[in-house]
């Protein structure tokens, strides 16, 4: 296991979690399903049975490091890598790659959110450990494929074709971003479409060749941070180099252009928790498929499929409510019917511009 690195990015806001997540304490630092685990505590136990825990690295903004080291105890805040200002995902990565290349060019990385839910630890243990070896092993970038369950437009999709590396490795043919409902149904139907996980298994050799190809402005800022890193230098450097990076995603600025990348079809029990809807879809329901979370002082009458989630130990009375997603936190309350969700981030910006940044 010395050679498995892992780079959790846990810079994301999770505006469409809102009032919950907020832009102080987002939704990777949130127990959203009562399982008394954060997220991002969550992932972090899921990777200590993969990669060593002083291989474990968090990539995410420098607001959010006291947040890191309170809810996972003993990390060291050298291994938390933040972002000055919010870039995507691509300069990050780059970042995390270039750092970790200085201590071990003869690492293999996984790179995977912070905050994603994975309900069979095992397979998903699994599908990692055999895609860092096939990274070691050949000239590949590896991304991980979902099986999709539904024709869904809130994710986005990877084709397949039939060259294969290692037997379970297929090489990637298109990548598409969240379709519109026809065509995810053409998607599923046809069998070679798989949802795009965001999780991501390379050698650091392999990776930085990439960017070098695809992306050699970004490559080049965080090149020249070669003698810097993993010394007392190394924060300084960063606050400049995130200001000369452009704003782009590792999927459209490398993984979309790459010719030498496969996917793993995989089935782990993966859900992006990306909508209150995911998070409905896995919580328990009552008999009338309300799902309450937490539900010691909550009453229903006459109400259906709502989704509840209010501060413990507050009294609440719903009655003759049916769809609706009811969430209260810090001084706010949303009441929103559950096929309009889509519709918080605009709610979000509104609230923000009639009140300011403190109910944000």
């Amino acid at each position: 296991m010395k050679n498995n690195y892992a780079l959790i990015m846990a810079g994301g806001i999770g505006s469409r979690f809102w009032p919950i997540s907020r832009t102080a304490h987002p939704k990777q630092f949130i127990d959203i399903l009562g399982t008394g685990k954060t997220l991002i505590q969550q992932t972090f136990d899921r990777f200590l049975k993969i990669v060593p825990q002083e291989n474990i690295f968090i990539l995410t903004n420098e607001i959010y490091a006291d947040l890191v080291l309170e809810q996972i105890p003993g990390m060291d805040r050298s291994r938390i890598l933040c972002e000055p200002v919010m870039r995507n995902t691509a300069p990050c990565i780059a970042y995390g790659c270039h750092k970790i290349q200085k201590l071990n060019p003869d690492a293999a990385i996984v790179v995977a959110p912070s905050d994603h839910l994975i309900l069979n630890n095992e397979e998903f243990i699994r599908s990692i450990n055999k895609s860092l070896e096939t990274a070691t092993q050949n000239d590949c970038l590896i991304t991980l494929g979902i099986k999709p369950s539904r024709p869904d437009t809130g994710y986005g999709y990877i084709q397949y074709n039939t060259k294969k590396i290692d037997d379970d490795f297929y090489k990637v043919k298109t990548f598409t971003e969240k379709p519109n409902l026809e065509l995810a149904r053409t998607f599923v139907q046809s069998g070679d479409f798989l949802w795009n996980a965001g999780i991501f298994v390379w050698s650091v050799k392999n990776i930085l060749q990439s960017f070098q190809k695809h992306l050699p402005e970004i490559n080049d800022i965080f090149n020249e941070g070669a003698t810097v890193y993993n010394t007392d230098k190394e924060k300084d450097f960063i606050q400049t180099a995130f200001t000369q990076c452009t704003n782009i995603s590792i999927d459209y600025g490398v993984m979309e252009k790459a010719e030498n990348v496969y996917v793993l079809p995989s089935e782990f029990g993966w859900s992006d928790l990306g909508t209150w809807a995911s998070v409905y879809d896995l919580a328990d329901k009552d008999y009338v498929g309300n799902a309450v979370i937490p539900s010691e002082k909550v009453i229903m009458y006459d109400s259906s499929n709502c989704m509840v989630n209010v501060p413990e130990g507050k009294v609440v009375v719903l009655q003759g409510l049916h769809d609706f997603i009811v969430v209260e936190d810090n001084n706010t309350l949303l009441i929103c019917p559950r096929d309009r969700e889509q519709e918080i981030k605009q709610v979000v910006a509104d609230v923000k511009q009639r009140f300011g940044t403190e109910f944000i």
